[in-house]
């Protein structure tokens, strides 16, 4: 078992990142984030934290870490997740977890084993100072595909006062992020030799046509919903399938949209705009036919700028000498789920999202340090 001297977010941020924990789902073959949580249980036990391992599908388990006394005061949870994204086109060894110029390189540096690592040592060094409370790490699993670590969590009945997910936010305090929808219309045709142009209807222009007044309804309806951090909603075409053969005129072509929300949109309300879309086509265009339906639907988050939570994250920032910045997250998060559970969460943690998934994946070992210094300042103003 790796040890780790108890509150050194730097070593365990180079040894979480040194195991591979690529999720299956996305990729093939890959192992998943078994051996990295039973790392983190071994370290965590030996830090003096009452471990909890259990599996949120079978092979992927979650690790719930708890620190401190509920019955004394407040809880604050600390959530973030082991798994990682595939590795193809990197352009430097994924998981060899090289520290150059003070950068920690390896796939999920960044996203986000650089901010478990701060979370986990912020929790024990406050425990240290005396906690009225209980501050909880979540390590979860599968956030990357369809968060089942932290729905299986929140199943379980874990709540808390207050969370942070701390996932890569170049230490601004994030309150709120997007949704999304994901969305497919079939467009329907009429197949026909390539010569009968009188019997052919062609799903694939058609498809054209409303790709057009998508365009319009991305540029003129969408930038009139809008929201206080996170900016306009908007939409694009994911994929487009269609066509049989060179002769033929194709008799059903499907897009797929992603429609990005904002905090108060509905799934079906969007279904029901995309809906109007393909209305407006069909008044220009009789022939045009098609339908569409839900295929999937991310909540966004939301939590008030002046909310308990951002103001103890604030005055910990304050209270170091860190600029306090509060932006709006541009990725989804397991944030949406903890707060549709009743848990105000927020997103704050060291790190740069620009750099998730991208082919050269760093993050800098000062900010891991500035990261847990703060969200240790955090629990011990929290939980006392």
């Amino acid at each position: 078992m790796t040890t780790i001297d108890p509150g050194d977010a730097g070593a365990l941020a180079r040894t979480l990142v040194a195991i591979d924990s690529r999720n299956p789902t996305l990729v093939p073959g890959g192992p998943g984030e078994l051996e990295c949580a039973r790392a983190l249980e071994g370290i965590l036990t030996e830090w003096g934290f009452r471990v909890e391992v259990f599996d949120a599908a079978p092979g992927r388990p979650n690790v719930l870490a708890r620190i401190g006394r509920a019955e004394f005061g407040r809880t604050v949870m600390f959530n973030g997740h082991l798994d990682v994204v595939g590795v193809d086109g990197m352009t430097h060894a994924p998981f060899d977890a090289a520290v150059q110029d003070g950068r920690l390189y390896g796939r999920g540096a960044a996203d986000m084993k650089g901010g478990v690592a701060a979370m986990c040592a912020a929790a024990w060094r406050a425990a240290q100072n005396g906690l009225n409370g209980e501050i909880m790490v979540a390590a979860v699993a599968d956030e990357e595909y369809e968060s089942i670590g932290t729905r299986a969590l929140l199943a379980r009945g874990v709540r808390a006062d207050a969370a942070v997910v701390t996932e890569p936010t170049r230490l601004a305090i994030m309150p709120a992020h997007r949704g999304f929808v994901w969305i497919e219309v079939e467009v329907t045709g009429r197949a026909a030799h390539g010569s009968r142009y009188e019997l052919g209807v062609d799903a694939i222009r058609h498809a054209g046509l409303l790709l057009a007044e998508l365009h319009g309804f991305d540029a003129d309806v969408l930038p009139r919903q809008t929201h206080p951090l996170l900016g306009r909603a908007s939409i694009h075409a994911s994929f487009i399938e269609g066509g049989t053969g060179m002769s033929t005129y194709p008799d059903r072509c499907v897009i797929k949209l992603e429609r990005r929300t904002l905090p108060g949109e509905q799934p079906s309300t969007v279904l029901a705009q995309i809906e109007e879309v393909c209305k407006a086509v069909k008044r220009v265009h009789p022939t045009f036919v098609a339908s569409s339906q839900l295929l999937l639907a991310q909540a966004p988050s939301d939590v008030a700028v002046d909310a308990p939570v951002v103001r103890a994250l604030d005055a910990a920032l304050t209270s170091l000498g860190l600029p306090v910045a509060i932006e709006g997250m541009s990725a989804w998060t397991d944030a949406a789920l903890l707060n549709a559970a009743g848990i105000p969460a927020v997103c704050f943690g060291p790190g740069d999202i620009s750099l998730a998934h991208a082919a050269e994946e760093y993050i800098p070992l000062d900010e891991i340090a500035r990261a847990t210094d703060v969200l240790a300042a955090l629990a011990l103003g929290w939980c006392r």
